[in-house]
C-alpha cells in the first residue's frame, strides 16, 4: 500500500515527531558512540541539546518557504554530527514528497533509525544507490569538499546537485563582553561533537588588550576542563592528534597555550595570522582592536566560515559576511533554527 502524499508541513511535524522517538532509545547511545567516536555522554549531550525536535511552526513554515520544489530529492549524508541527518532529511521533505537517504558508511546508526522511525513520511534509505543512476529530481550532499565535487562529476544532466562542503564556526567576543559568560557559552559550543562540524566555533576573536585576553582563555580553560569531566571527549583519528600537537607546538613556540586532559587553547601573539586548529575541542584565540580589524584578520579564511557567535547581535553581523553565514549568540551556536540548511547554501 503506497504512503499517501501528505502536506509538506505534515511531512515535518511527523520526522520530528519520529526524531523524538529516537532519542528516547537509549538502546542507541552505545553504538552512536561506537560510529561516532563521541562518549556516552557527548552521545547523550547532542541528542538532548542538538537534535531539532522542538522546531516551532515558524521555523517549520520558513523551511517550507525556502524550499524549490523537486519531484524527488536524494540526499547524501555525511559523518561528524549524526544530529544533521534530522535536518538533512527536513530539508528534502520540505523540498518533495518523495525521498531517499544514503547514510554515511562510517556513521550510519541514527540516520538509519530515523528513517525507520519515520512512518508515514515517504523517505526511504538507498544505501547502495550511486548517483548516477538518479534521473530526475535533486541531490543534495553534504560532506567534504572532495565529495561534493565526485557527485557533481557523476550527476546526470537535468539533476540539480545542491551541495553542502565543509565549514568552520568563528566568535568573536567584544570589549563590552562579561568575560566568565562568555567563556561558559563558548565552552558549551565547543564540547558538543567534539568540535566536528561546521557550527562549532575552533576560532575566538577578542576585543581589548593582552590581559583580557589572558583572562579569557583562563576562564575558557577552566570552563572546559570541567566539562572534560562531565562530558569525556572521544577519540581522536591519528591525523587528529597529529594536528593537535602541531598546534600545541606552535602556539607555545609563537604564542601561548594551555591545555587539559581533553581541551587545547592558544593565545595567538598581536597581529599575527589566523590559525585553524583541527576538531577535538581546540582553540585559536587572537586579539583585536576593534570590529574592523576582526573583519580584517578572518579575510583569509572568510570563504570557510559559515557560522558566527558573538554577544552582539549588530556586531556578529557587521563580521558575518553576508546573509549565507549563521549567526548566533554564544552557547547557542549548535543550536540555531531549523529553517534551512546550517550553512543556509
Amino acid at each position: 500500500m503506497d504512503t499517501p502524499d501528505l502536506p509538506a508541513l505534515a511531512r515535518l511535524r511527523r520526522l520530528l515527531d519520529a526524531a523524538a522517538e529516537v532519542a528516547r532509545a537509549t538502546d542507541l547511545v552505545a553504538p552512536l558512540s561506537e560510529s561516532t567516536g563521541l562518549s556516552p555522554q557527548g552521545v547523550a549531550l547532542a541528542l538532548s541539546r542538538c537534535l531539532e525536535t522542538d522546531a516551532t511552526d515558524a521555523d517549520l513554515a520558513a523551511l517550507v518557504r525556502n524550499a524549490s520544489p523537486a519531484p524527488h530529492v536524494h540526499v547524501i549524508l555525511s559523518a561528524g554530527v549524526f544530529t544533521a541527518a534530522l535536518r538533512a532529511i527536513a530539508v528534502a521533505c520540505a523540498t518533495s514528497s518523495s525521498v531517499s537517504v544514503r547514510p554515511s558508511r562510517r556513521d550510519p546508526v541514527f540516520a538509519r533509525a530515523l528513517v525507520r522511525a519515520a512512518i508515514g513520511v515517504r523517505v526511504t534509505l538507498t544505501e547502495d544507490a550511486e548517483v548516477a543512476s538518479i534521473r530526475d529530481g535533486e541531490v543534495h550532499v553534504y560532506g567534504r569538499d572532495e565529495t561534493v565535487e565526485a557527485v557533481r562529476g557523476a550527476a546526470r544532466p537535468g539533476v540539480r546537485v545542491r551541495a553542502h562542503g565543509a565549514g568552520i564556526g568563528v566568535a568573536l567576543v567584544t570589549g563590552d563582553a562579561d568575560l566568565e559568560e562568555a567563556a561558559r557559552g563558548l565552552a558549551d559550543d565547543v564540547v558538543v561533537f567534539d568540535q566536528r562540524g561546521c557550527l562549532s566555533p575552533r576560532v575566538v576573536l577578542i576585543e581589548g588588550p593582552q590581559p583580557r585576553g589572558e583572562q579569557l582563555v583562563a576562564l575558557l580553560h577552566a570552563r572546559l576542563a570541567e566539562l572534560d569531566d562531565a562530558v569525556p571527549r572521544g577519540r581522536l583519528e591519528p591525523e587528529e592528534r597529529s594536528q593537535a600537537s602541531r598546534y600545541m607546538e606552535t602556539m607555545a613556540f609563537a604564542g601561548r597555550v594551555v591545555h587539559g586532559r581533553g581541551h587545547i587553547v592558544g593565545l595567538a601573539p598581536t597581529g599575527s595570522a589566523i590559525l585553524v586548529p583541527p576538531p577535538g575541542r581546540h582553540v585559536h584565540v587572537a586579539l583585536v582592536r576593534d570590529v574592523e580589524e576582526a573583519s580584517r584578520r578572518l579575510h583569509p579564511i572568510a570563504r570557510r566560515v559559515v557560522a558566527v557567535g558573538c554577544d552582539s547581535e549588530e556586531v556578529g553581523r557587521a563580521i558575518g559576511g553576508g546573509a549565507r553565514v549563521r549567526l548566533s549568540r554564544l552557547g547557542w551556536m549548535q543550536r540555531p533554527p531549523l529553517d534551512g540548511p546550517v550553512d543556509l547554501r
